[in-house]
Formats: C-alpha cells, structure tokens, sequence
C-alpha cells in the first residue's frame, strides 16, 4: 500500500470530529480546480467515519457532497468498532474524554492498534494515560500504537482552526508526522507545544473562543439597546473583529491599540473605563486559570 492509499478512521465522530472531516474533505476532496496534482501529495486518500447510533451517521452522510463522498465511509456502531479500527492505518480518537477507560480497555483493542499512528482529540487525557488503557485492554506482547495529541477548535470546519499538537516524547517517523500535520494544516494552522503547556494552551483554543461570545453578545445586546438591529449590529462588530485581527497580527500590542484609538473625551475612553470599573479583565484571567485548573485537575 503506498503512502497515498491510507485509511483515516474517525472512532466518535461528533461535533468536532465531523468538523475536521469537513474541512480536511472541503481543503482536499473538491471539485475546485487546482494549478497542480495535489492528489500526489495527500498521505491519505480514505476515510471511516463510525458514529454512535444510526440517525447521527445518517445525518453525517447527507451533509457530504456528492463529489466527497467516494471519500468517506459513514457508519455507526453501539460497540466499540474493532473491525473498522483493523482496517484503518490511523485511528483519530473523537468521543468523549470521559469514555476512553470503557473504548480503549476493551479486549482486543490493543491487537488492532499495534503499531499505528492515533491521534487523540481528548482533552484532559495524555498520550501515556491513552497508552496504559491500551495495554491493559489485552494480556501479550504488542506494538504499542504511536499516541499523539491534538487539540483543534471548531473553526476547523471553516478552515480557521487554530490546532495545538503536543510534542511528542519521543521522535516519531517522518511519515506519521506528515499525516499529522497535513491533515490539521487542512483545516487552519497548527503549532506544536511541549506536554507541559497542552492544557493551558486547550483552554486557550477551545474554552476561551466559547467565553469570547459573551462580551460579543453584550455588545450586540447594547447595540439592540441603542437602537440598531441585531443582524446590522452583528455585520458591523464582524467586520470590527477582522479589523481588530489585522492589527494585533501585525505587532500591535493590546494596550497600545486601545491607547491609539482613545481621544480625550471620547466614546472609546468612556466605554473602556466602563469595563475597568466593572473589573472585566480580571474576569478573563481567571477564566483561563480556572480552565486549566480542571483539565491538570483531570490528569492527575
């Protein structure tokens, strides 16, 4: 089987798992013409995606195009799906942290993992917590299977995810890493972290994105309050953002952003000592810390 020929198996393909499936198929498996054979440099060609019940798969199968789904295999499961983990070269662990101990402990999951690249989506849960499960699924000797953990975020299914990837312990083959990264540059941009900065930076990609929609909700509830329509409030702050993007990209520091844009009795002022008074930053700093509390909390 060449590099080309293989298979991608997503075991719990739920809202993030379908996310990445959609961009890296929307980046790689469309009609959109390109100025070069892209196929030749795809280290994988097929996909498995295995939901927990029937209706999820089927609502998984009619959100692919017609072009994408030669591509992909969509089924379901109430088992744990030794066979299609068998017939996969990569397995991308997608269901909840909290099911790992009942998936990966399960007798015969160790023979099928031998030696293969997993990827792992859940939060809280080591490659060496993941590794022990699969041990301790089977008695005998078997290739440990090569664990590697990825956070992405929902922007993957828009192609704006911002992935972390934990460095691994050891060097793994320039092959397995390829497949890593090609497929989560697919669907954003990645960037490698050392073990002891995965739950931080989990919180920051994934619970901070979640905790930025309230203060954006309460500026389009303002904005309502004033007067403005909602969708014309959300069109204005949207642009506002990318705006805002653009400048923190370019070197920008925070502080001297909002130092440039405040003029002496100004609005900008006004609104920024609101949120002073109001503690507001404070806020946000312990909602980081708080997050990364739990997750070190659940890997201990």
């Amino acid at each position: 089987m060449s590099s080309s020929d293989k298979t991608v198996a997503f075991i719990g393909c739920g809202n993030m798992g379908s996310a990445i499936l959609h961009g890296v198929l929307n980046a790689a498996f469309s009609n959109t013409p390109t100025t070069s054979d892209d196929s030749s440099r795809r280290p994988v060609s097929r996909f498995i995606a295995c939901t927990k019940t029937a209706p999820s798969a089927e609502r998984l199968k009619a959100s692919l195009p017609a072009e994408q789904q030669p591509h992909v295999e969509v089924t379901s499961s109430q088992a744990v799906p030794l066979e299609i983990m068998k017939r996969s070269d990569v397995i991308v662990l997608g269901f909840k942290p909290f099911m790992a101990e009942d998936v990966l402990g399960t007798k015969g999951v160790r023979e099928v993992l031998a030696g293969k690249l997993v990827i792992s989506l859940l939060a809280g849960q080591t490659p060496q917590d993941l590794t022990r499960m699969i041990r301790e699924s089977t008695d005998g000797s078997f290739e440990d299977p090569v664990v590697i953990k990825v956070i992405p975020n929902m922007g993957a299914q828009f192609g704006e995810s911002m992935t972390i990837i934990e460095t691994p312990e050891t060097p793994i083959s320039k092959e397995k890493t390829e497949i890593v990264d090609w497929m989560f540059n697919q669907v954003g941009t990645i960037k490698y972290l050392p073990a002891s900065q995965m739950d931080l930076g989990s919180v920051l990609v994934g619970a901070a994105l979640a905790a930025m929609t309230v203060p954006i909700e309460g500026i389009l509830d303002g904005c309502v309050a004033e007067g403005l329509k909602r969708p014309d409030a959300m069109e204005l702050t949207l642009q506002g953002l990318r705006g805002l993007s653009a400048a923190l990209e370019s070197g920008i520091h925070p502080a001297a952003l909002r130092e440039s844009i405040s003029s002496p009795r100004g609005c900008t002022i006004q609104a920024l000592l609101a949120l002073e008074r109001a503690g507001s930053r404070a806020d946000y700093a312990d909602a980081i810390i708080q997050g990364t509390k739990h997750l070190k909390t659940m890997n201990k």
